[in-house]
């Protein structure tokens, strides 16, 4: 994982300098590029994962069953109790995206805190994404819930979860043998992470944040996990594997896309999509993860 984190770092400042070449429009398309490829390949395989963890190989009609209708209910109640929905696949997505970050940290004497760790990194890349474009953010939950939600793009949010990771930071120098050496890299990952923010358009700053430390760094671990290491031809039975799954998603978003584009609708159906197979996809993870691979 460290060679991908080198990687990440190289691959963010050279976004950052694209970022300064491209208008914001075109950084939003090809965020959207980043996020429809890789970002929706990464989660594509979730059954076939499913499946391996389960160690029961005949199941897979029941699997999908579980999984798609947990995905329908998620949409569901997505468009019913938005409100809800969203604080909770926002704070879903924070936990996910600090585990997957974290995954190799050492144990905490407690695994809440660790968990909470997760949790609180999580909340603070996008409570930092969300401040820094708060009007687009507002626009956007005002699209989904109705309501002017503030809190996601309150600098006040900001500053209380900046400052319960600086503690856990602390926390992890002092009781964490290994971590003392990547606090102070995880300090300059998230000040890199700030610029990209600050200086790039919502999706654009997404995206890199998503792909290149979340998406990447997960379809690694699912095919070490899957086919015992990574490597180009294991990566190439991943992507068999989960191609019906991703291309399905892609079509699904495409046709929500063209009856519903010139509709405010448009932005609650896309993001009650993108919560729902974020819901099943995440609980897959968690678990992946229990297992030592």
């Amino acid at each position: 994982m460290k060679e991908i984190s080198k990687i990440s770092i190289i691959v963010s400042f050279v976004a950052l300098w694209i970022t300064s070449r491209l208008e914001n429009d075109v950084q939003t398309i090809i965020g959207f590029v980043f996020i429809f490829s890789f970002g929706i390949l990464h989660g594509a395989n979730d059954l076939v994962l499913l499946k391996n963890l389960k160690a029961k190989k005949n199941r897979y009609f029941s699997f999908l069953t579980l999984y798609v209708t947990v995905v329908l209910i998620s949409a569901l109640l997505f468009l019913t109790i938005p409100v809800i929905v969203l604080f909770l696949f926002i704070a879903i997505s924070a936990y996910h995206f600090g585990e997957q970050h974290f995954q190799d940290l050492e144990e905490y004497r407690w695994k809440w805190l660790k968990s909470l760790f997760y949790f609180v990194y999580g909340s603070f890349i996008l409570l930092l994404l969300f401040y820094f474009h708060s009007i687009e953010v507002q626009k956007i939950i005002r699209s989904i819930t109705s309501y002017d939600l503030q809190f996601f793009d309150s600098p006040f949010a900001l500053i209380i979860s900046g400052t319960t990771l600086l503690f856990f930071f602390v926390y992890n120098f002092f009781a964490l043998p290994n971590a003392k050496k990547t606090v102070g890299t995880e300090l300059i990952y998230l000040g890199v992470f700030a610029i990209i923010f600050k200086l790039g358009s919502l999706i654009w700053g997404f995206a890199i944040y998503f792909i290149l430390w979340h998406s990447i760094p997960s379809l690694h671990d699912q095919i070490k996990f899957l086919y015992g290491k990574y490597s180009f031809s294991n990566f190439k039975l991943y992507f068999t594997s989960a191609f019906f799954y991703w291309a399905v998603s892609l079509l699904g978003i495409g046709i929500l896309y063209f009856f519903l584009r010139e509709e405010k609708l448009f932005d609650a159906v896309f993001f009650s999509f993108i919560a729902a197979i974020t819901f099943p996809h995440a609980f897959v993870i968690l678990n992946m993860f229990k297992k030592k691979f």
